[in-house]
């Protein structure tokens, strides 16, 4: 990025004509796109699957669709329950329930099970052991979405409350009432309760996304015009965004869900905020020694513009390289973050400039900049002395004396409560239960919770077993019923046109979503394929198929577990060359990139001490490791990259100790802001019901904390001080220049 180019661009963007020419360029192209293109969020599709098909599960279900078709449709399992026990006449009331939906069935309602027509006694055999709960399946259309269910079951309650007049089961509670209650779980009630959490979220966050960055930029700035400012530019930049994301979702080139959408909108918020600080903490420096205010835009934008697109691309790239997943809802990650982050960027660096040419040092109301001789001349026309220029050190100046002075001691000290947060690391605990991302208020969340204290709640998703056989094996079903985590197998039935495929349902003795029954799925594997062995069967690769829920989170932790072990590396790679090609040092790109690590490590570590012993998580998502990866590493570098490049520009021109205690002053402020803002759009995540949210949210933004008061302003220039002339190695301080590349000397 060279200076002719930086003064072109200023000419467009901030220039008495051109300000308003791009203001009304950004506001053209954004009317035009939403009135052209179609919103992004009428086209997210949350039933979108996140395994591919070569994965044995969904090969399984491919085979149970084929060849052993069920006319039930999706069950939405009614799990009833009353703490003093199921009488009669709450049975008589299923019963009348099941012949009112039979003669006038609810919406998308497909069948169910016939309970008017099974006498009283046979349904009694029916409850659970301690007589409290019973289940009564619905089954709904297959084709059925999320929406149509929900208008099915909400049908449904209405039955249920007429039947049982005066109480309205499906909201009594659970435990400490003794009125009968009722929840829906199963399949049905899953997936209507997955798609509220997530409808009801996207409004809730967006506001409080917003209202948390304003609340930060006020109480930063002061300042009610500046805190719009950042808050106009990515407003801008989102009315851009989901237009973009709508059309390439219609065309068929990407796809993605709510949860992309609920993500994008805090990393806009948060990384967009950042970027528009660090030009708008520049400028107001630059009015204090510049009286013409576009002068001073143009010395501001040379002195950051670089930074910020340089910070920019390392985040592009970084969620770039999640289109190399496997894994659905990582891999549709990519293309709306990696947008967001592009245009956020273009933005920052084109209409900030022009908002803030428009205003000028109105900008900073009431706590206007001006030069020590505006100053002057304003005081004196009040018949008043200047205000006396301020002589106490900053804090940012005490933090620079203190890291030239002790690096050996607060290199040891942070790396040490570094790595202690590390060790926590290693005791984290990883779930892949669907459910266990659901409050546990949540209705079908309660509903399983039932069904597994007063029965087995392996009986909620059996595993499907289907197995290809020259003849049939009837020690097969024997041998997979003697095995210890087996409860029941059911018999076989065979395949609708392909007589040598036979399916068994396993229904297995512990919970089917744990980490326990996941471990199972390959020891059930290999008891068939043993069995078929000593059959005399000499065909057995691939010739059997696993699926059900279980045998789904299994391929999902393998295929996560790729994804990790390929990602991470090709992140830290891409980091490690752009480092390598802005700061030309290979010992700086090293060090940078290791701190940043330890950064992430412990975030995982702190954040699993917050995440368990405070909110009382007993593990967390599994996906949850790979996604803060990318943001902690990525965003972390940002902050490095800012306090860096102005050590490196200083050191041209003083003694690099010297250099380094007026970067570390320098920019610790507006990183210390910038820091908070982008942790605290995370955090906004953790006041959401999805647990995978909150503990995405919650180590994210411990992350960024750690970056911005631990690694940044104590660690890395401690390094850089312990390295010394070192640290520019291959290349020399004083073959920097402006000519090779735009410093960030961001105030």
């Amino acid at each position: 990025m060279s200076t002719s180019w930086l003064e072109k661009a200023i000419l467009s963007f901030g220039s008495r004509k051109g300000r308003w020419m791009t203001l009304l360029a950004w506001l053209f192209i954004v009317i035009m796109l939403n009135m052209l293109l179609p919103k992004a969020s009428e086209l997210k599709d949350d039933a979108l699957s996140n395994l591919s098909t070569n994965k044995p599960s969904v090969q399984s279900q491919r085979l149970i669709d084929e060849q052993f078709p069920s006319e039930a449709g999706v069950p939405a399992l009614l799990t009833w329950h009353r703490s003093t026990g199921i009488t009669d006449q709450d049975l008589q009331g299923f019963q009348e329930l099941s012949k009112q939906i039979t003669s006038h069935p609810v919406p998308f309602q497909a069948s169910l099970v016939p309970y008017d027509q099974i006498p009283l006694p046979a349904l009694k055999e029916q409850l659970s052991t301690d007589g409290t709960t019973f289940i009564q399946a619905v089954f709904f259309d297959k084709k059925a979405d999320s929406d149509e269910l929900k208008q099915g079951l909400n049908e449904l309650e209405k039955q249920v409350n007429v039947i049982f007049s005066g109480t309205e089961p499906f909201h009594n509670a659970l435990d400490s009432s003794s009125e009968l209650a009722v929840r829906a779980s199963g399949p049905a009630g899953i997936a209507v309760d997955a798609t509220e959490l997530f409808s009801n979220a996207d409004v809730s966050l967006l506001l409080a996304t917003v209202a948390i960055v304003l609340v930060f930029l006020l109480f930063i700035y002061r300042s009610p015009v500046l805190a719009l400012i950042p808050l106009a530019a990515v407003g801008f930049a989102y009315g851009a965004i989901t237009p973009l994301l709508g059309w390439m979702a219609d065309i068929g080139l990407i796809a993605y869900d709510s949860q992309s959408l609920s993500i994008m909108t805090v990393l806009l918020f948060g990384a967009g905020t950042d970027y528009c600080l660090f030009l708008i903490t520049r400028y107001r420096s630059e009015l204090r020694k510049e009286s013409n205010k576009f002068m001073a835009l143009k010395q501001a934008f040379r002195g950051s513009s670089g930074a910020i697109a340089m910070s920019g691309l390392t985040v592009v790239i970084s969620l770039f390289a999640l289109l190399l997943a496997n894994y659905g809802s990582i891999q549709r990650f990519a293309v709306p973050f990696s947008l967001a982050i592009l245009v956020m960027m273009v933005a920052s660096l084109t209409l900030v400039p022009a908002l803030l040419a428009i205003l000028g040092r109105a900008s900073f109301y009431p706590f206007v900049p001006r030069t020590a001789s505006m100053e002057l001349s304003r005081a004196t026309k009040k018949g008043k002395s200047a205000p006396a220029r301020r002589s106490k050190p900053t804090l940012g100046e005490r933090l620079g004396e203190s890291v030239v002075r002790k690096p050996k001691q607060i290199t040891l000290i942070t790396t040490i409560i570094l790595v202690i947060f590390v060790l926590f690391a290693t005791q984290i605990k990883y779930t892949f239960d669907t459910l266990s991302t659901f409050p546990a208020d949540m209705p079908s969340r309660e509903g399983f919770t039932l069904i597994a204290d007063h029965f087995n709640a392996g009986e909620l998703a059996p595993v499907q077993v289907i197995v290809r056989m020259d003849k049939p094996i009837p020690k097969l079903e024997s041998n997979l019923a003697s095995l210890s985590f087996v409860k029941h197998v059911s018999p076989s039935t065979v395949g609708k046109t392909d007589s040598h495929l036979y399916k068994y349902e396993v229904e297995l003795a512990v919970n089917p979503y744990s980490n326990e029954a996941i471990q199972h799925i390959p020891e059930l594997r290999q008891s068939v394929e043993q069995t078929l062995a000593d059959a005399g069967q000499t065909n057995i690769a691939n010739q059997v198929w696993i699926g059900g829920q279980t045998a789904d989170q299994y391929d999902t932790r393998q295929t996560t577990n790729r994804d990790a072990a390929i990602i991470i590396p090709v992140i830290i790679v891409l980091i490690a060359l752009l480092l390598l090609a802005y700061l030309r040092s290979i010992v700086a790109t090293i060090y940078l990139i290791a701190t940043v690590l330890l950064s992430y490590f412990s975030a995982l570590g702190l954040g699993w001490i917050v995440l368990h012993y405070i909110f009382g998580a007993d593990a967390i998502q599994g996906l949850i490791p790979l996604y803060s990866f990318v943001f902690i590493v990525a965003l972390g570098e940002d902050y490095n990259i800012f306090m860096i490049s102005s050590i490196w520009k200083k050191a041209r021109h003083m003694p690099l100790q010297q250099a380094i205690k007026e970067g570390v002053s320098q920019t610790s402020s507006v990183i210390t802001s910038a820091g908070l803002i982008l942790a605290g759009t995370f955090a906004v995540l953790a006041t959401l019901p999805i647990q995978v949210l909150v503990q995405f949210g919650t180590i994210t933004a411990i992350g960024v904390l750690l970056d911005t008061f631990i690694v940044r302003p104590f660690l890395v220039p401690a390094i850089t001080v312990l390295c010394g002339h070192r640290a520019f190695w291959p290349a020399k301080a004083h073959h920097w220049d402006d000519k090779q590349v735009v410093i960030a000397d961001s105030n």
